[in-house]
């Protein structure tokens, strides 16, 4: 449903705060002397084009809103077709959007839109002038709040009057049921009504859905301004320059562009003030959207701690984004447009957080049923998949996430969505072990409950994601915390789902398409990184049973893996499944045949590698970055060749083999991203090899001719067979923004670049850079290990390699740098004196080591080349 908050407006002459927030050097802001130079700011993006066309995300933990760039809310998304947009509070919607006027001018029409800009947690549009006024809106949604805030900065250049109306349409309605769940959106979301009160517009939908098992709720919304409005209307209408709607039907086709849905059931109301405007002095009305899922009171609690400070929570929401700024910063001389993704990507991930109450955890089997719930639970907070149809809680995005995260050091954020994952599996799993794959804000379980197919990946991913926290943070703690679930994590996997008893694991993966055998790919290879993964958790806490048996398992199935899963021919690939009952590879050309390449696994006494061997690996690696697997956006989900499918084979053929799909050229950040860390396990850091994969998702972010939102990596790339996201309807658009694409950025850069390998939970850190082809300086700061961190600087310069690593903290170091390839040493030095060092072959390449002890400050490593 939705709901609407309140719109809070407070006048406030001149400029906002006595002075703007610090930037870090190197994020300046780009000033534009406008209408809102007196608000704080923090690095910028903007664009000026097809603002109509481009969907905008206003995130925080309790709040957010889409809408598009020139200020306005069309109908967009498709779970529930055209109502994925507007203004949301999880588990609820609040409105369908809010619109401004000037005069007898809407913003965004009449008035339109010539710039919108992403900053780091706001959004700023700013408008032509309309009758000698200057406007511009800046959105935040402040953490902790279910509000929204909405400066609206006016300027005149000669006294004003000036009269502004704001319009709002509620939807009150829940994050599921979906359009074409059984019961439906329709059956399910119940009409709303409209009130004034307390100089505010008050929406609430109150009752019960005639549904088995729907209970009932108290949903509301306030819009308003800590100002009286002179005037106020209400009706079933009221969406500003969207009035009259045209409305989407609710299945069939739609029309190019929709302001709402047939499943739509909210009614409007506008408020309109009076502004006096002084020239030369920009004055800022403050708007504040509120709701809640528990009542009136609640909704109008958040809107009067909205309204209270608006300019405190603006600050407030800057100053937490420059802290996560300020976290694994790095300096990339050879490759900057990598270097502003990682500062974006860490934004990205800081607004993906999401928070929510009061859960009724309900099974629904693909949204067949809706029982009763199995179980309740009071917080869940997690990484958001995708805006702004998927923003809610998934197993298998946390677990690639977790990897983006743990290098920004954004270390609460992941621990948060590895507890609910854990806490509401074990509630419908009955404690099985087995993860579920997609939770919507309220509860509602859509797939991976232990009656479904999967997905497997994500079970045998967990103890992964745990083991990696647990090495960057050190957080016994909560290792110890999920450790009984990682154990049924494997025994779940090895006992319940490998039928034919061979080790391979079966059910869903990644990849779910015609001809796959029961076996796929990725969970064979997850499987194995899981139980080691497990045994190195056990192997922390004595385990030994537990750590024997799970070593012994992973063994098995490493020394079989190559020969069992090598598709042979002229393939050059790994098979995407296995066939019944011989085990024969199936090969499809899907992008999870990357995945041998992209997992490391962690064995004791030996260097942590990726399972396939370096000569498959590499063979493998080469095959896909021809064009029959690659575009100029990175990897395809399903490469090119001959194949028996009636749609043929589009694109080059890079082999003989007849696959029975057919090709998908669809390009996802997550397997460009996937790849880019593939080609960093093996060493493979130059221009066409891992610098083609993360400037492709970096472009998607931050290149003007490609990005849909400034600063947002979406979820797919343009595309042979997808196009452009901005040239598809609204409602059938993939994600604007998605979380798990920073891993393709951040693991590359601090993981495989600057070399961070850390073991805190046992005092711990590796730091063994490698400098991409034809660089000669990469360098890191702040790279949060546990309560400390490290600053890393990797050089190339003549003969020398030199690595330099301060430590804030204590902790043992070994340092080091992998040598160019061919290269051989002359000496080694330590802080200026000869040093004993190891020499070490690893798929990455000769790393030369050497031990820096255990401690804090300065310690720099020279690899003199003969």
């Amino acid at each position: 449903m939705r709901s609407r908050s309140g719109i809070v407006l407070l006048a406030v002459a001149g400029p906002l705060l006595a002075g703007a927030l610090s930037v870090p050097a190197g994020s300046a802001a780009t000033p534009d002397g406008g209408v809102t130079a007196g608000l704080p700011r923090s690095a910028e993006l903007s664009e000026t084009t097809r603002l109509a066309d481009r969907r905008s995300v206003v995130l925080g933990d309790r709040f957010y809103s889409v809408g598009t760039e020139d200020g306005l809310y069309p109908a967009q998304g498709w779970h529930t077709l055209g109502e994925m947009g507007g203004f949301w509070s999880p588990p609820i919607k609040l409105l369908d959007g809010m619109w401004f006027g000037i005069g007898d001018a809407w913003l965004g029409r009449q008035a339109p839109a010539t710039r919108f800009t992403s900053g780091w947690g706001y959004t700023r549009t700013d408008f032509a002038a309309t009758s000698g006024v200057r406007a511009s809106r800046t959105d935040l949604a402040p953490d902790g709040l279910r509000a929204g805030l909405t400066g609206l900065t006016l300027s005149a250049a000669t006294p004003s009057d000036v009269s502004v109306t704001v319009a709002a349409h509620s939807e009150l309605t829940s994050a599921y049921p979906w359009g074409w769940t059984t019961p439906s959106q329709s059956q399910f979301n119940l009409p709303d009504t409209g009130d004034f009160a307390s100089n505010a517009l008050v929406f609430r939908d109150q009752g019960t859905p005639p549904v088995p098992n729907a209970a009932p709720h108290d949903y509301a919304a306030v819009v308003g301004s800590s100002l009286p409005p002179r005037a106020h209307q209400l009706g079933p209408d009221f969406r500003g320059p969207q009035s009259p709607p045209v409305v989407c039907p609710a299945t069939g086709a739609t029309p190019d562009r929709c302001d709402d849905s047939a499943f739509g059931k909210g009614t409007g109301g506008s408020l309109t003030y009076r502004v006096h405007l002084d020239p030369g002095r920009p004055t800022t009305l403050w708007f504040a959207v509120a709701g809640s899922d528990q009542g009136l009171a609640d909704a109008r609690a958040n809107y009067d701690r909205a309204l209270a400070d608006p300019a405190g929570l603006l600050a407030a929401k800057l100053a937490k984004r420059q802290a996560a700024a300020a976290r694994s910063t790095v300096d990339l001389p050879g490759d900057p447009l990598l270097a502003r993704s990682v500062a974006w990507a860490k934004q990205n991930l800081a607004d993906a957080v999401q928070e929510s109450h009061n859960l009724q955890l309900r099974p629904t089997s693909e949204g067949k049923n809706y029982p009763a719930a199995k179980g309740t639970l009071p917080v869940a907070r997690w990484i958001g998949a995708g805006w702004p149809d998927y923003p809610w809680l998934f197993g298998t995005d946390g677990e690639y996430t977790a990897f983006a995260s743990v290098a920004a050091g954004q270390f609460d954020a992941i621990e948060s969505h590895l507890r609910t994952l854990q806490r509401i599996s074990d509630t419908v799993n009955d404690r099985s072990g087995k993860v579920v794959h997609e939770v919507t804000p309220d509860g509602s379980v859509y797939f991976g409950t232990n009656d479904s197919a999967g997905n497997t990946d994500e079970t045998a991913k967990f103890p992964s994601a745990v083991a990696l926290v647990w090495r960057w943070t050190g957080d016994n703690a909560f290792r110890d915390e999920m450790y009984d679930f990682t154990v049924r994590n494997m025994r779940y996997v090895t006992g319940m789902l490998d039928a034919d008893h061979d080790g391979w694991p079966e059910g869903s993966g990644n990849v779910e398409r015609p001809g796959m055998g029961p076996e796929k790919l990725d969970n064979a290879v997850y499987t194995i990184r899981g139980l080691r993964d497990l045994a190195d958790l056990a192997r922390s806490r004595n385990d030994t049973a537990t750590e024997s048996w799970a070593t012994a398992r992973a063994a098995d199935l490493e020394k079989r893996f190559d020969t069992t899963w090598w598709a042979g021919g002229d393939t050059n690939q790994y098979g995407d499944s296995l066939a019944e009952p011989n085990d024969a590879p199936i090969f499809q050309r899907h992008w999870i045949g990357v995945t041998p390449m992209d997992a490391e696994l962690a064995r004791p006494g030996q260097p942590t590698q990726p399972l396939a061997p370096a000569g498959h690996g590499n063979t493998a690696l080469d095959r896909r970055q021809q064009p029959c697997y690659s575009g100029e956006f990175g990897l395809y989900h399903t490469g090119t060749g001959p194949t028996s499918d009636p749609a043929g084979n589009p694109g080059p053929s890079c082999d003989s083999a007849v696959s029975t799909v057919a090709s998908d050229r669809t390009v996802y950040g997550i397997g460009t991203g996937i790849m880019a860390v593939a080609e960093g396990n093996y060493g493979r850091m130059g221009g066409a090899q891992q610098q083609r994969y993360t400037t492709a998702n970096a472009r998607a972010q931050l290149d003007p001719s490609v990005w849909e939102m400034p600063g947002a990596m979406p979820e797919v790339l343009p595309s042979p067979d997808f196009g452009a996201n901005i040239d598809r309807k609204l409602t059938e658009r993939s994600m604007v923004l998605q979380a798990w694409d920073a891993y393709g950025i951040l693991w590359p850069v601090v993981h495989q670049q600057l070399g961070v390998s850390p073991d805190m939970g046992r005092g711990h850190v590796d730091v063994v850079p490698r400098i991409p082809d034809g660089q000669q300086r990469v360098a890191g700061n702040d790279i949060r290990l546990g309560d400390a961190a490290v600053d890393v600087l990797a050089e190339h310069a003549g003969q020398d390699l030199r690595t330099t690593v301060t430590r804030h903290g204590t902790m043992a170091l070994t340092i080091g740098q992998v040598l160019p390839a061919g290269a051989s040493v002359a000496s080694v030095t330590l802080d200026g004196h000869p040093v004993a060092y190891r020499t070490i072959t690893t798929t990455r390449g000769t790393e030369i080591v050497a031990d820096a002890g255990q401690g804090g400050g300065r310690s720099t490593l020279v690899v003199r080349l003969s």
